[in-house]
């Protein structure tokens, strides 16, 4: 089974697509505090049971997939063929949309990671002796906001992946056109 431009933008669609699902819905299952509980000059925070945590680092999962998919794609030599990297990044548009979805995959990241990482540090360290607390929970909309961040990845990365695409044919175009079309061609005169 080989490897096509379609079947590899769909495998970076899908990745990201699952990114955004899983994003989705950690911030839909995210509670919104803990109820504290008072002790000897301590207030411990009991959180509701949730998955957040865990479908965070899975959105976060399935964008350094969908990344890494997206990335392996531009310069995968499909049907044997290889292109030089200095002729996809000629193209200004591949390499605007080829940086883009490097920073937009970044900053998917940083956005799904923060609050996945301070959810987990509030559930892990539930006693506080502030007792002042009212049992936070990390900042509601940046999981939200991170998921779409990382579907607009994926899609930046299907965008440079078209755009690597005409460059590709219009590589080998040159290069056919280069090549003599008969046996007997010689420097421009038919034989």
């Amino acid at each position: 089974m080989a490897v096509t431009i379609k079947r590899a933008a769909l495998i970076v669609g899908f990745l990201g697509a699952l990114s955004f699902a899983f994003g989705v819905v950690a911030e839909n299952k995210k509670p919104a505090a803990g109820t504290p509980i008072s002790g000897k000059g301590v207030v411990i925070c009991k959180y509701p049971s949730d998955p957040s945590v865990v479908l965070g680092y899975l959105s976060v999962a399935f964008l350094i997939l969908s990344s890494s998919a997206g990335y392996w794609s531009l310069f995968y030599p499909y049907k044997g063929k290889s292109v030089p990297h200095s002729v996809l990044f000629q193209s200004t548009s591949f390499f605007v949309f080829f940086n883009i979805a490097l920073f937009t995959g970044g900053l998917a990241a940083a956005l799904l990671l923060w609050p996945t990482i301070t959810e987990q540090l509030h559930l892990s360290r539930n006693v506080h002796h502030n007792l002042a607390t009212e049992c936070p929970t990390a900042k509601t909309g940046l999981l939200g906001g991170g998921a779409f961040v990382s579907l607009d990845s994926a899609l930046f990365w299907l965008v440079a992946l078209m755009l690597a695409d005409n460059a590709r044919e219009d590589h080998f175009d040159e290069v056919e056109g280069e090549q003599p079309q008969s046996e007997y061609h010689v420097k421009g005169v038919a034989v």
